[in-house]
């Protein structure tokens, strides 16, 4: 792998990575380096744990040197709060030497205080859209300055509902600016955004296998349903020693909680949870709690996982299976980084086989099946989705449509009309007219002096 130092980077960037203890580049930082550094707008498909955030931070930091301008030289947009804080910290372990200045905002924190931290001036702003747009609507960021672009994870911010901040937020931008855009996958609304706001992109792609498979030894276990994978979990986890990390990625925030409140009676000082209904600072808690090894399971959805740097993950555990097969990719690259071995688990029942066949295909191998140990209940209590829909029979609403017939009724009898000969319209205009006497204030006091 080719080496920092053979990008051309400055005297000061050295010395920052030297002091982290990174000398080779990953294949999205050896591409984007030279693209983003000629200027032109960039497209980035690379999923997590491949060094995107350094990708762009690198040839950004390499052309921004001291100012004491007030008004930020560069926007990065990350989807969440999390990934605002992990960004700014990136960007100040590789800024150390230079002097940039970053700042990072978001919702659910006093937009007083990011207002007088944005008056003290910054080089870089670190923000989700949805913070940034209501700033720069009560005019405590001015955009005017703005030369770089960057919007990491688009893909989640699409599914997050920013579009409208972000459109709006490019109408407001000047016009002379470097778009740069990251994304694991590529759908069709990047593929619109692109076409809207990017002019002469230049696309780079890592392969969709980016998390080196040979890396990660993948497991799983066909189980009945939901109470079932419980039981399971409860008994891999039992071993702490070899589950001694363990990311649990769940497809909702409501299984998420189940999950959370059953293993929690077995696990109740080694657990934590993270999702969108949490707080900020529960979530935050949580990571950190689980990035420095004071807890050893975490249960996530997998939006507020995405972007998350969590290091020597031993086990990633797909307890839902993932009805994209991508998702799938981005869960297990969270293990088997940096040259070292992982474990992957994915759990399914009989309603999500076709989503397991579906990553399989994906990944042109097999997962590896195994026997539900012994010891493992097998469940009969069901979760309300699981239960069978009984109809009741005098309910109209169960009605097929076959046996409802078209959507017209006879009409009721009082509805019906018969022609009722000549004289017929003369009822219905006398029924149905004007009265004489309508905005005629004065008809009742005529003649009464007279």
């Amino acid at each position: 792998m080719p080496l920092f130092t053979d990008l051309k980077i400055s005297r000061n960037l050295e010395k920052a990575l030297d002091d982290l203890g990174f000398e080779n580049t990953t294949p999205i930082q050896e591409k984007a380096f030279p693209i983003v550094m000629s200027g032109s707008d960039v497209v980035g498909i690379a999923q997590t744990g491949t060094g995107k955030t350094f990708a762009y931070l690198l040839p950004i930091l390499n052309t921004l040197s001291f100012s004491k301008e007030i008004h930020p030289k560069v926007i990065i947009l990350v989807p969440t709060r999390e990934l605002v804080v992990q960004v700014v910290e990136e960007t100040e372990k590789l800024a150390k030497y230079s002097g940039v200045r970053v700042l990072g905002v978001f919702g659910g924190k006093s937009m007083l205080r990011q207002k007088n931290a944005l008056a003290l001036g910054t080089d870089i702003l670190v923000a989700t859209p949805a913070r940034l747009y209501d700033l720069i609507l009560t005019k405590a960021v001015q955009l005017k300055s703005v030369r770089k672009l960057v919007i990491d994870e688009v893909d989640v911010m699409l599914d997050l509902g920013f579009r409208f901040q972000l459109v709006n937020i490019f109408e407001l931008l000047p016009v002379r600016r470097q778009n740069i855009m990251f994304s694991a996958t590529m759908t069709d609304d990047i593929e619109l955004f692109i076409t809207d706001f990017f002019t002469g992109v230049q696309k780079i792609s890592i392969a969709v296998s980016g998390t080196p498979l040979e890396n990660i030894t993948q497991f799983g276990y066909a189980t009945p349903n939901f109470y079932t994978k419980v039981n399971l979990l409860v008994n891999l986890l039992q071993k702490e020693e070899e589950f001694h990390k363990v990311l649990v990625f769940v497809s909702s925030k409501r299984s998420a909680d189940l999950l959370f409140k059953e293993l929690a009676e077995f696990f109740s000082e080694e657990i934590c949870i993270i999702h969108s209904n949490k707080t900020q600072n529960y979530r935050l808690r949580s990571i950190n709690q689980f990035d420095e090894g004071k807890n050893r399971i975490l249960v996530t959805t997998d939006v507020m996982a995405r972007g998350l740097d969590l290091q020597e993950i031993s086990h990633v555990i797909n307890f839902d299976t993932p009805i994209y097969p991508e998702n799938y990719m981005h869960r297990i690259g969270r293990t088997g980084r940096a040259e070292k071995e992982g474990t992957s688990i994915l759990l399914f029942t009989p309603n999500e086989e076709e989503a397991k066949d579906a990553i399989e295909d994906l990944m042109l191998q097999k997962v590896n099946l195994l026997d539900l140990p012994s010891d493992v209940e097998v469940a009969t209590k069901l979760t309300f989705d699981e239960q069978p829909k009984h109809k009741e029979r005098e309910n109209p609403l169960n009605i097929n449509e076959d046996e409802r017939g078209a959507s017209f009724h006879d009409k009721s009898d009082k509805n019906k009309k018969e022609n009722q000969g000549g004289s017929y319209k003369w009822i219905i205009k006398k029924k149905y007219s004007k009265p004489k006497t309508r905005g005629d204030k004065n008809y009742g006091k005529r003649g009464r002096n007279k």
